[in-house]
């Protein structure tokens, strides 16, 4: 599952500066005046390892009239969305009556909150936080979210938080569900609850034309040629301008949610509509996730000769870079090329879960590298020595060497290329993460320096006029 973690508190206190600077973006409109988020805005926290979703709120309490009604109502449903509250208060304003209303409603829903006490430059750690003590809050985080202040800690204590959450809910599922599990994603109406029906044999779930069906994720067992899996049939993601209705939009974190969780990501496309920017985005979502991943374009059997000539080359034409993608043309509501879609799920899954050797993966490195080094930077080249596995689905290849920071974008995918070709990884992720050795020398050098001149300083020279 992957984690939520919600943005709370009165208007102004910096919950959008926080969300940009947790994030690392400037997705959140930021003004130093209240009531300028109005709706919920969701974005990704990187983990090292893992991922989760952030969302910034609007103020609550607010003075809007029926509008701050509207407003705290986004804040409910980003709160029951949550599994993490990040409550957040102003030291420079100290501890407010609307700071007190708003915690006793967090109290009620019993999900885990940390206090984080903003806006304490210029201000004692100890001497921002003495308000807020009697608010009886175990977790209590001081930081600057403008100047980045203690940003660090609060990332770190997320993330151990995160990582506790995702390992409960993995030992949970090795529990409930057999199998690797099969996230069925796409765009409304492409045809997913229509695919799930035709693998399980029977109508288990609500198929209909018109988009927006599916509101939630399934899970359906689902045995295949002797082989268990365990289907999640997702709802359609549109474009964010297009979603309104607020169960749309909890139906999203479902699906993001259920793209984190699976071992192999589905991505169903209309072939009649050919590849959307939507599509794309989807497919960029499933990556950043590092899934196993196979393509299907729906509804084949529609389609002309000519029509299909022309979506194949658009397909060539705007994918070069997920070539090593399998792609598999289907027809759900017929019961064409389910076969092939299985036989491809496998192949990607046991890419993906493949245990790959040191001396292997350090020869294929080798023999890359002999046939194309990576070019000088600061006229010094980087040296990469060894390799070896950091881990299965997605798989996690360990590159050590020296200056490996100063390797470039292209580079690594050249890398990751060669690796994907020597082990046949089609369909499979790869995480590429670096290592360089440091230079015993460097800091000897520094030593001998500064001995050197502490000598010369010291050395006792008697006065001319004293000789």
């Amino acid at each position: 599952m992957l984690p939520v973690i919600a943005i709370v508190g009165r208007p102004n206190v910096g919950k959008s500066t926080l969300f940009n600077t947790l994030t690392q973006t400037r997705d959140a409109l930021v003004a130093d005046f209240p009531g300028l988020t109005r709706d919920r805005q969701y974005g990704y926290l990187d983990f090292e390892e893992s991922n989760a979703i952030l969302i910034d709120t609007g103020g609550l309490l607010g003075d809007e009239g029926n509008l701050s009604e509207l407003m705290n109502s986004q804040v409910e449903t980003a709160i029951v969305e949550s599994n993490l509250i990040l409550f957040i208060v102003d030291a420079k304003a100290g501890l407010m009556d609307d700071d007190k209303k708003i915690l006793s409603s967090l109290r009620n829903t019993n999900k885990p909150i940390i206090l984080v006490v903003n806006k304490i430059d210029g201000l004692g750690e100890d001497v921002a936080m003495l308000d807020f003590y009697q608010l009886g809050i175990e977790k209590i985080m001081p930081i600057a979210a403008a100047h980045k202040r203690n940003i660090g800690e609060l990332f770190e204590d997320l993330e151990t938080y995160c990582n506790n959450l995702i390992l409960e809910d993995k030992e949970q599922e090795e529990q409930d569900l057999k199998g690797p599990n099969l996230a069925i994603i796409g765009r409304p109406n492409v045809g997913k609850s229509t695919l799930v029906n035709r693998l399980l044999g029977e109508d288990r779930v609500l198929a209909y034309d018109m988009p927006g069906t599916t509101r939630d994720s399934i899970c359906l067992p689902l045995e295949w040629d002797g082989k268990d899996y365990t289907l999640i049939d997702t709802a359609g993601i549109r474009r964010r301008a297009k979603v309104h209705d607020g169960i749309e939009k909890f139906s999203v974190i479902k699906t993001l949610q259920a793209i984190d969780r699976s071992q192999v990501c589905v991505l169903l496309m209309d072939a009649q509509e050919g590849i959307t920017d939507q599509d794309m985005h989807l497919l960029g979502l499933v990556h950043k996730n590092a899934r196993a991943i196979v393509i299907v374009l729906n509804k084949w059997d529609h389609l002309s000769e000519d029509h299909k000539k022309m979506v194949k080359t658009e397909f060539s034409r705007r994918m070069p870079a997920f070539a090593w993608i399998p792609l598999v043309y289907t027809s759900a509501l017929h019961g064409s090329g389910l076969s092939d879609l299985m036989d491809r799920v496998d192949l990607v899954y046991d890419a993906a879960t493949k245990e790959l050797e040191t001396n292997q993966l350090t020869e294929v490195l080798k023999e890359a590298y002999n046939a194309h080094q990576p070019t000088l930077v600061q006229g010094r080249l980087t040296k990469l020595k060894y390799a070896h596995a950091g881990g299965q689905n997605p798989q996690r290849i360990v590159i050590h060497g020296t200056r490996t920071d100063a390797l470039s974008a292209s580079y690594k995918k050249y890398l990751e290329k060669q690796f994907r070709n020597a082990f046949n990884l089609r369909g499979a992720p790869i995480v590429l993460q670096f290592r360089s050795s440091k230079n015993p020398y460097k800091v000897r050098k520094v030593k001998n320096r500064s001995s050197k001149t502490n000598r010369r300083h010291n050395t006792f020279v008697t006065p001319r006029h004293k000789r």
